[in-house]
């Protein structure tokens, strides 16, 4: 390998011809603030058992056969170097890392690297992986796919493959060195190229909101309680296995299909069916929200012990958690806040290291073991309604504008119209059906899933088809601007795949081509839009075709605006002095201070969240919060 007279460092590049004639340069943010940007990417040992399609990062980075390469580091637009393990940390350490801005294709990986085994701290992170989400939520993310996607006629754009003629050695030879490091190289400039080709169409907030989404995973704030979560896993096994002695069976027995509805059968049960969405056939309904399992379950009482080991045994999710969590623990003992930028169409957040942060259930006593060091506290902060607010807001019904403004609550409100008497939320069950169906039917709930919510719901209600059908009828009538809404969306559909139409505007929303363009900037996206035998059809992952109508885009809508307003609060938050957003869930917040003055701190969270953005000053925003020691509701 050639050295230049850089430090001995060895350096190689891989000329993209076709991609540097009309190269666009570094940002204008950048050259603004005269700081540097470097494109970087880690290559890793790895083999059959050390591998990150097995492994998260923290477990694959912290495992004792963990091994660096070498890194491909392209500095500004200078030509891309290679510089291989021994000579990592002298060259890395002589950046200046706080004026220093890094682009990586997944950034979690290798600005987790950087952080948590070179100690070293960039001033700003991007995400090429996450700018793709962005702006194709219905595809892949994957730099060979993302490349075919910007430059689909120039060959030289693409991914190479040799990375595969390395798994299973430790120490590369020359040979394979010079190898991984022209495919290394190769994969920086790629990288460059998407992000200069992807950043100009983001605005700022959203890079922002990338950066911080970022620091949470590699920049680690909040601790994991070791002792509650070992704890609580142990107490997990041993109800499980109390509860399969209990049930007068085997734990085998209980997990299989054919071999569980044999056992009842045994007992005189008829086996609940229901067709298999796969193979059409007729099986059991066995689901713990199948319809015809719970009544199963309800008629026979007695066999309460069977049902519950049943779903002991099938819902291992609490367990599988906490072990999760236990393999997540940083060597310090800090916890990497793993969430997934744009990970729904809707731009909405999702989970990210084998971790889903945001389907962990309030009432779970995980959320204890997520913590914070000594003289710190969280600061949690929740939108009250917001999907609900949204929905009223956008769609102008001004009777539940109102009570929302007068603090109303607005589920007791609706449960009272339903049952012709007054319901306070001292009356659970009834509330419980206003709540569902303010939720649940703005968005086209028919009679029969209405019906279906509420029994498999907690707590389950049963009603009657026509009662349920009354109450739909009742919301649509009560509230009927809501479905003009629908219709609304309906006609955005057909909007945006007419040219003449492009640029209509409804209240914050514009026509765009297949799109619809949201107050931030971003867009709601439908690639291939069609309507064909009076269905509207658009493209999802994997050549698969999803089917919308009108009260679906409203949805869409609603949960995209309802995102912007909480991940620009979350930004907003971010800025109060001496504090840091460590996490965010669906509609709240949890920021980490100082202790001291906790009152003071959380109102100005709660003031923030109750500010409406501008593009909606009309909005009634509400907020609740509290602060505490772990994460809890």
């Amino acid at each position: 390998m050639n050295k230049d007279s850089c430090g001995g460092v060895p350096k190689k590049w891989i000329s993209l011809e076709n991609f540097k004639k009309d190269l666009p340069g570094i940002t204008k943010e950048i050259l603004e603030q005269k700081m540097n940007l470097i494109t970087l990417d880690f290559e890793t040992y790895y083999d059959v058992r050390l591998s990150l399609g097995k492994m998260s990062t923290v477990q694959y980075v912290q495992d004792k056969d963990f091994k660096l390469w070498g890194v491909g580091i392209k500095n500004n637009e200078e030509p891309t170097l290679w510089v291989p393990e021994a000579e990592c940390r002298d060259f890395l350490n002589e950046i200046d890392w706080e004026n220093t801005q890094i682009v990586c294709h997944n950034t979690l990986f290798d600005a987790y690297i950087l952080t948590q085994v070179l100690n070293v701290y960039p001033k700003y992170y991007y995400d090429t992986a996450a700018m793709s989400r962005g702006l194709f939520p219905n595809e892949s993310a994957a730099l060979k796919n993302v490349c075919v996607r910007l430059f689909p006629d120039d060959p030289s754009m693409r991914k190479g493959e040799e990375l595969i003629n390395a798994k299973g050695i430790r120490d590369l030879d020359p040979q394979l060195d010079e190898q991984i490091g022209t495919y290394c190289i190769q994969d920086v400039d790629l990288t460059y190229a998407i992000y200069n080709k992807m950043v100009t169409e983001f605005p700022q907030s959203e890079l922002d909101l990338m950066d911080l989404t970022v620091r949470m995973f590699v920049e680690p704030k909040l601790t994991l309680d070791r002792t509650l979560l070992y704890a609580y896993r142990k107490e997990l096994i041993e109800t499980t296995a109390q509860k399969i002695e209990d049930s007068g069976t085997t734990r085998e027995i209980l997990a299989s299909q054919p071999k569980f509805a044999n056992f009842l059968e045994g007992f005189g049960i008829t086996i609940p069916l229901k067709k298999s969405p796969r193979t059409g056939k007729m099986i059991p309904a066995f689901g713990k929200n199948d319809s015809a399992y719970i009544q199963m379950c309800n008629l026979y009482p007695q066999y309460k012990h069977v049902w519950d080991a049943r779903e002991a045994v099938k819902s291992r999710l609490e367990e599988t958690r906490a072990e999760r969590l236990l393999e997540s623990i940083n060597s310090d003992g800090s916890f990497s806040v793993p969430l997934r930028y744009y990970a729904a169409h809707t731009g909405r957040f999702g989970g990210s290291e084998k971790i889903n942060l945001q389907n962990l259930p309030r009432e779970s006593k995980l959320r204890e073991a997520i913590t914070c060091n000594e003289n710190e506290l969280l600061y949690i902060g929740d939108l009250s309604n917001i999907e609900a607010r949204m929905l009223a807001w956008l769609a102008k019904e001004e009777d539940l504008l109102t009570s929302f403004r007068q603090g109303t609550d607005v589920y007791s409100e609706f449960a009272s119209s339903i049952y012709g008497r007054n319901v306070t939320k001292e009356d659970k069950l009834e509330r419980y059906v206003g709540k569902t169906a303010i939720l649940g039917l703005g968005y086209g709930m028919g009679a029969e899933k209405f019906q279906y919510t509420l029994q498999t719901g907690a707590p389950s209600v049963d009603v009657t088809l026509d009662t349920a059908r009354s109450i739909v009828a009742q919301y649509r009538g009560m509230y009927y601007n809501i479905p003009r809404l629908w219709s609304v969306c309906k006609q955005l559909l057909f909007g945006m795949m007419d040219r003449g139409q492009y640029g209509n505007v409804y209240g914050p929303l514009v026509v765009s081509n297949n799109a619809i363009k949201l107050p931030n900037g971003m867009f709601l996206r439908y690639p291939g839009l069609k309507y064909i035998n009076g269905q509207f059809m658009y493209n999802g992952r994997n050549t698969s075709v999803i089917r919308t109508h009108g009260p679906r885009v409203c949805e869409n809508i609603i949960q995209a605006l309802a995102r912007i307003v909480i991940t620009d609060q979350v930004l907003a938050v971010q800025k109060i002095p001496g504090l840091s957003v460590v996490l965010t869930v669906h509609d709240e917040l949890v920021g980490l201070s100082s202790d001291k003055k906790p009152n003071e701190t959380l109102n100005k969270i709660l003031a923030i969240m109750k500010e409406p953005p501008k593009w909606c000053s009309e909005l009634p925003l509400d907020a609740e919060g509290h602060y505490s020691k772990v994460y809890s509701k």
